[in-house]
């Protein structure tokens, strides 16, 4: 069946749910509804190991009499199921209590024009073709040197999804999206010891994505770069969180300026609107329809408009991330962030990652991080970690078995720069972030 037909179809059940829902004693309602097909396969030593199909979908509703909420959801698309659905939803909202603050998003803010961020790039799901791949990519790793002596495989995945969501202020939208990646893990080993690295590439267009060959060549390097690591003595140094890992720094931001958290005053970030918390020459830039995005989305998951956003400018926080229930809890209106950031662009200063490190001069270059140890509340950071240790701008040799702390309110503060080579692979852009300083404890 051709998208368009598949996304009418899905219009219409959405259409009769929400009509069924008032039909029942719904003020208000709320659908959405998905459908993905994919193939996910996987090889390790030369052997196929896993071949999946994916073909299901599903459908959740949320239904609000008055300001009551009952939602249900359901995998079994049959009009009974569906019908039966939105019943224990309807029934659901009629034991829950009065809450002010729920209820859909404001009509004023729901997207009427939906633009079109080129995220449908469709190619016949092929599993030979995606086990020949993921077999090249973990040949190529094995073949790059003797000390490669064993693999966690490698694989390859394709995605072909669409996504509709109706409301009863009047939106029933939906739009077709593409996803591909291969990966690859494997083991060194030298003088008795172990260590595994990997690559991937990722993307909404098949064709841009890494070779086998360059994801294969990758995941030895950064493995083979890991053997023989050693401990370090505990110092107060200068940190450089490469790229791949510099988007965690700013995962925990977003965490700490979601409404979610804020209302829950969990965030160490409260009332932090206006306030200086990074260098004044960072900003992040949110850009919720850059074509073939993999963040992209032309309304969130409340049926709001997205559009474009600083986030912060010139260090200077300038908006929380709101869903309409947060907004409501905090005084504020909504800015269309359920579901998630849409492509945040972290500004850069201009560096190589070989001007990063020469700016660094000695300290300790992080390109793995691990453990949990980040709490929101009071802005601790405390993580296991692995990387490089830097002397006069060169590496040293590989560390590991480490742990770095410090403040998060301070690691942003104390941003000395941001690297020129963006991290592209997820929905936040940025290079390699240097901090000024930060505890790490060795022997």
């Amino acid at each position: 069946m051709h998208i368009e037909q598949q996304l009418d179809e899905v219009k219409n059940v959405v259409a009769d749910a929400l009509k069924f829902a008032q039909r029942k004693g719904a003020t208000h309602a709320e659908a959405s509804m998905s459908r993905v097909e994919g193939i996910a396969v996987s090889a390790r030593l030369g052997e196929v190991e896993n071949v999946e199909f994916t073909n299901d979908g599903g459908l959740g509703i949320s239904v609000y009499v008055g300001q009551r909420k009952g939602s249900a959801s359901t995998a079994d698309l049959s009009p009974k199921a569906l019908q039966q659905t939105v019943e224990k939803a309807v029934d659901i909202a009629r034991f829950t209590n009065d809450d002010p603050c729920s209820g859909l998003a404001d009509a004023a803010l729901i997207a009427r024009t939906i633009p079109d961020c080129d995220l449908y790039h469709p190619i016949e799901l092929d599993a030979k073709q995606g086990l020949a791949l993921a077999l090249e990519a973990e040949s190529v790793a094995m073949s790059a040197d003797k000390r490669i002596t064993n693999s966690d495989g490698a694989s390859y995945n394709a995605n072909l999804g669409l996504r509709v969501y109706g409301n009863t202020h009047g939106i029933l939208a939906g739009y077709p999206s593409s996803r591909y990646s291969l990966s690859c893990v494997v083991i060194g080993e030298q003088d008795g010891e172990m260590q595994r690295d990997y690559s991937y590439t990722v993307d909404r267009k098949a064709h841009r994505l890494h070779s086998a060959q360059q994801v294969g060549e990758e995941a030895a390097r950064f493995t083979l770069e890991r053997l023989g690591a050693r401990k370090i003595d505990t110092a107060s140094v200068p940190i450089l969180f490469s790229r791949d890992i510099a988007s965690s720094l700013f995962g925990h931001f977003i965490s700490a300026i979601s409404g979610g958290s804020l209302y829950r005053e969990s965030s160490f970030l409260l009332d932090s609107k206006g306030k200086q918390l990074f260098p004044n020459w960072l900003c992040i830039d949110e850009k919720p329809h850059t074509p073939a995005g993999l963040a992209s989305s032309p309304f969130d998951h409340e049926g709001v408009a997205t559009q474009d956003a600083v986030i912060v400018d010139h260090g200077v926080l300038q908006d929380y991330l709101l869903t309409s229930y947060s907004a409501r809890k905090l005084g504020l209106t909504t800015n269309g962030h359920a579901g998630g950031i849409h492509n945040w662009q972290i500004s850069h200063t201009g560096e190589s990652d070989q001007q990063l490190l020469a700016k660094m001069g000695t300290g300790l270059l992080v390109t793995e991080l691990m453990g949990q140890g980040v709490n929101i509340v009071n802005g601790d950071y405390s993580r296991g970690a692995a990387g490089f240790w830097v002397e006069n701008g060169v590496i040293q040799y590989p560390v590991h078995e480490v742990t770095i702390a410090g403040s998060l309110a301070d690691m942003f503060a104390n941003i000395v720069a941001v690297g020129a080579v963006q991290e592209c692979r997820g929905s936040i852009s940025t290079g390699s972030v240097l901090v000024e300083k930060m505890h790490v404890a060795g022997h």
